[in-house]
């Protein structure tokens, strides 16, 4: 498939680059310095998520877009501003295809309880955890075949097992532990594989150990 990845040199973004990689798939990465991705074999332009023009013109001609951008911790709401520039810029693009890296803050954790509403939530993380429950609100009302992908509470660098758990709109937990996490590798096969067999369209899912 024609892919093309915005936020492509972050943790989670490179994770998904290299997966898609491998998989044969035809990748181009949209980032803002070009040189940082040299060599991965993707084709690398630069772009800016925040304008809609810029989002149409490196979209056009993709089978599907995907989005790992993250803010700046001391600015999350450009994260909401991103997601008006994609719903816009691929509208003009022609491209309906749309998967995001999505929050774990607003998965549940009781009924009626989302993880950035408990107590034990750090506070450090309600300012990104809210910037993605906005973004995914808004996403609901897009004219686009989307996809948002959750990952568990913890996400970092990690094994690349393939062996993990999807859910819907609860947070995932390891039954052992109480822990929640999952690697970067393992969450940029599930993305990958919903990208491939799309079993998720215009939902929220979450993947987890």
């Amino acid at each position: 498939m024609k892919v093309v990845l915005y936020g492509a040199t972050g943790t989670i973004g490179r994770c998904i680059l290299n997966e898609l990689l491998a998989r044969g798939h035809q990748v181009t990465a949209v980032v803002r310095d070009p040189s940082k991705l040299e060599g991965t074999g993707a084709t690398v332009v630069a772009g800016d998520v925040l304008s809609s023009v810029s989002v149409a013109e490196t979209a056009a001609g993709a089978d599907a877009v995907v989005s790992a951008y993250g803010p700046p911790q001391t600015d999350t709401g450009l994260l909401l501003e991103a997601m008006r520039s994609f719903i816009a810029g691929l509208k003009q693009a022609g491209v309906k295809r749309f998967l995001m890296v999505g929050g774990a803050g607003s998965l549940a954790v009781a009924p009626g309880v989302e993880l950035l509403d408990d107590p034990s939530f750090p506070a450090e993380w309600r300012p990104i955890a809210l910037a993605h429950r906005n973004a995914l609100e808004l996403l609901k009302t897009a004219d686009l075949d989307w996809t948002s992908l959750s990952p568990a509470a913890w996400i970092a660098p990690g094994v690349r097992t393939g062996k993990f758990r999807l859910g819907q709109d609860e947070l995932i937990t390891d039954p052992a532990t109480g822990k929640s996490h999952i690697s970067a590798q393992d969450y940029a096969i599930a993305l990958a594989d919903e990208l491939e067999t799309p079993q998720h369209i215009r939902k929220r899912f979450t993947v987890g150990y």
